[in-house]
C-alpha cells in the first residue's frame, strides 16, 4: 500500500499545473514584456546587422552592384527598423509607468508617478539634444571621433546619475531604478533611429535608386549625411551595450534597490 502510495505520488509530481494570475495588472506586463522582448530583438538585431555585416560588406562592392542592391536591401530593413525601435520604446514605457505607479502607491504618495515620468522625459530629451549635436558632421579636428564619445559617455553617465539620484528612496525598487537608465538609452537609440538615422536614410534610398535606374547622379551632400548617419549607427552600437544590461539587471540583478537619499 505504501508502495502503490509512493508511485502515485511520484507520478503526480511529473505533471504540470498551471495558474495563471487573474490580476489583470500581471497579465498585462507579461503581454508587454513579450511584445517589448519580440520587437527588441528585431530593433537591436538589426543594428548589429547594419554594424557588423552590412555596413562592411556594402563597402567591400563597387559601385555599380551596390546601386542595384542597397535600394531593396535598405528600404525593408529600416522598415523594420524605425518601426520595431518604435513599438519597443512606446510598449516599454506603459512597462515602466506601471512600475512607476506601483512605487508611487507604496510611498503613499500615487502623484509621484508624474513627477518620476515628466523627470524621466527631461533628463533624457535634454541628454539627446547634446549627444545630437555631438554626433553632427561639424568641421571636427583630427581623431574626433574618440573625443566626441567619449563626452557621449559623459552625458550619458551625468544623465543616469541624476536619474539615481532624482529616483531613489526606501520604496523605490530595483526595476524602476534600473529601467530609469536602460529605458533612458533606449530613448536616445530609438530618437537617433528616426531623428538621424532613417532621415538620412531615406533619401540615400531615393538616390540610390535613381542613379541605378537612369543614371542620376547622387549629390555631394550624401557623403556628409552618412558620415552624420554612420556615426549614429556607432553611438547607438555601444549605447546598447549599457542599456540591455540594466534592461536585464532590472529583474534579475537587484544592485540599485538599497539606493537612498
Amino acid at each position: 500500500m505504501i508502495a502503490i502510495h509512493s508511485l502515485a505520488l511520484h507520478s503526480v509530481a511529473y505533471h504540470p499545473h498551471f495558474s495563471f494570475p487573474e490580476n489583470a495588472t500581471s497579465n498585462e506586463e507579461i503581454v508587454l514584456r513579450w511584445i517589448h522582448i519580440v520587437f527588441g530583438i528585431i530593433w537591436i538585431g538589426l543594428l548589429y546587422f547594419f554594424n557588423l555585416v552590412g555596413t562592411p560588406a556594402m563597402k567591400t562592392l563597387d559601385s555599380a552592384t551596390r546601386s542595384k542592391i542597397y535600394p531593396a536591401l535598405m528600404s525593408r530593413a529600416m522598415s523594420w527598423f524605425r518601426w520595431s525601435a518604435l513599438v519597443t520604446v512606446l510598449v516599454g514605457l506603459r512597462y515602466y509607468t506601471i512600475l512607476l505607479q506601483a512605487d508611487a502607491d507604496n510611498s503613499g504618495d500615487p502623484g509621484l508617478l508624474w513627477r518620476w515620468l515628466g523627470e524621466w522625459f527631461f533628463v533624457w530629451v535634454l541628454a539627446y539634444v547634446v549627444i545630437y549635436a555631438l554626433q553632427m558632421p561639424l568641421n571636427w579636428p583630427a581623431g574626433s571621433g574618440w573625443v566626441r564619445a567619449m563626452l557621449i559617455a559623459m552625458v550619458v553617465v551625468a544623465a543616469s546619475w541624476l536619474m539615481l539620484e532624482w529616483n531613489a528612496g526606501p520604496t523605490v525598487s530595483n526595476a524602476h531604478l534600473s529601467i530609469s537608465i536602460g529605458g533612458g538609452l533606449g530613448l536616445i537609440m530609438m530618437m537617433n533611429v528616426w531623428g538621424i538615422v532613417w532621415r538620412v536614410q531615406k533619401r540615400m534610398i531615393q538616390w540610390t535608386r535613381a542613379n541605378a535606374e537612369n543614371g542620376t547622379p547622387i549629390p555631394e551632400k550624401a557623403a556628409k549625411m552618412m558620415e552624420f548617419a554612420s556615426f549614429a549607427s556607432r553611438a547607438a552600437f555601444w549605447l546598447s551595450f549599457p542599456m540591455l544590461f540594466f534592461m536585464a539587471a532590472a529583474e534579475h540583478y537587484p544592485f540599485l534597490s538599497s539606493i537612498g537619499h
